[in-house]
C-alpha cells in the first residue's frame, strides 16, 4: 500500500482506538446461528464472543435537506444482534450484524502501541475476506456496500501539554478559552465541540469532535478528540473501497494534525515530519 510521502508522522500519536467498517444492505438470510459458524473460522484468534445491542445505520446523504440520516428498515424478522468477536490479546474486536462489519484496534495496556495505518487496514480487510468466504460458503448472500467508515480516537491527558480545561487552546488552536479575571462565567465543568468537513466529491464527511472526560482506568481528567470519516465513493468497487479508506485515513491524518497545536506536536507526541 502506497503512503504518501509528504504525510505527517508521529512517534507518539495519543491514539487509543481505530475502528473501520463497511455498512451493507442487510443479508436477511443471517441468523444467529450462523455466527456461532462464523465464530469457528476466528475462534483461535478471537476465543472471547459477547453479544451488544446492534448498531442504527446512520448514512451520509447529498440529495436532502438533512446531510446525516438514520435509516430504519420495518421487517418480520427479529432484529439480529451486534455480535463481537474479541481477540485473545483484548486489542481487537470484530463487530458483526445484519448490515454492518467492523474491526477495532484497541489500546489495552499503556505499553501497547498504535500498530499504524497499514496494519490497521489489513486487519480489517483480512477479516472481511473471511467473512464474505463464509457467505459464499454458506450461500447466505453477498456483502454489497452502502456506506465505509473509519474512526481514530485520541486521548490527550491533562498534563500533558495542558494543566486545565481553560488551557483547551494550548491543545487546539481553534478553540480556545479567553481567561479573565472580569468574566461572569467561571471555569467551565466540560467542553463539548463538532464540526464536520466535507470530503472531496461528495466521498462523504469528516466529523471532528472535541470534548472532556475522565480516563476510565484512573480519572484522570483527559480531552477526548474523536475523527470519524463516513462516506462512500461513486464507484463501488474492491478497489474502490480501499481507495476510498486510503482518502479517509490522509484526511484524519490532516486534520489532527492542523486542529493541534505545533507545540503538543513537538513536545508530546513526537513529531518526525
Amino acid at each position: 500500500m502506497e503512503m504518501n510521502d509528504d504525510m505527517p508522522a508521529f512517534d507518539k500519536p495519543p491514539v487509543i482506538e481505530v475502528v473501520c467498517g463497511v455498512l451493507f444492505r442487510p443479508i436477511e438470510s443471517l441468523l444467529a446461528p450462523h455466527l456461532g459458524v462464523l465464530w469457528e473460522r476466528f475462534k483461535q484468534e478471537y476465543p472471547t464472543c459477547r453479544e451488544v445491542p446492534p448498531l442504527a445505520p446512520v448514512t451520509e446523504r447529498y440529495d436532502e435537506d438533512v446531510a446525516l440520516s438514520e435509516v430504519y428498515e420495518f421487517t418480520d424478522r427479529p432484529p439480529l444482534p451486534r455480535t463481537w468477536f474479541v481477540h485473545e490479546s483484548e486489542n481487537g474486536i470484530i463487530q458483526i450484524q445484519r448490515d454492518r462489519l467492523l474491526h477495532n484496534w484497541k489500546r489495552v495496556r499503556p505499553d501497547d502501541a498504535y500498530p499504524r495505518y497499514a496494519s490497521v487496514i489489513q486487519m480489517f480487510r483480512d477479516r472481511l475476506d473471511v467473512f464474505e468466504a463464509f457467505l459464499r460458503d454458506s450461500e447466505l448472500g453477498t456483502v454489497v456496500p452502502e456506506q465505509y467508515e473509519m474512526t481514530y480516537v485520541n486521548h490527550i491527558p491533562c498534563g500533558e501539554g495542558f494543566a486545565s480545561i481553560t488551557e483547551v487552546g494550548s491543545v487546539f488552536p481553534d478553540f480556545s478559552w479567553r481567561s479573565r479575571r472580569d468574566r461572569f462565567l467561571g471555569v467551565p465543568e466540560s467542553v463539548s465541540w463538532k464540526t464536520v468537513f466535507a470530503l472531496p466529491e461528495q466521498a462523504g464527511r469528516l466529523y471532528a469532535t472535541i470534548r472532556s472526560g475522565l480516563r476510565r482506568d484512573d480519572d484522570t481528567p483527559i480531552l477526548l478528540f474523536e475523527l470519524t470519516a463516513r462516506g462512500i465513493g461513486k464507484q463501488r468497487t474492491k478497489s474502490d473501497m480501499w481507495e476510498w479508506f486510503d482518502l479517509a485515513h490522509e484526511w484524519i491524518v490532516r486534520a489532527f494534525t492542523e486542529l493541534t497545536a505545533d507545540g503538543m506536536h513537538k513536545s508530546v507526541w513526537k513529531r518526525t515530519k
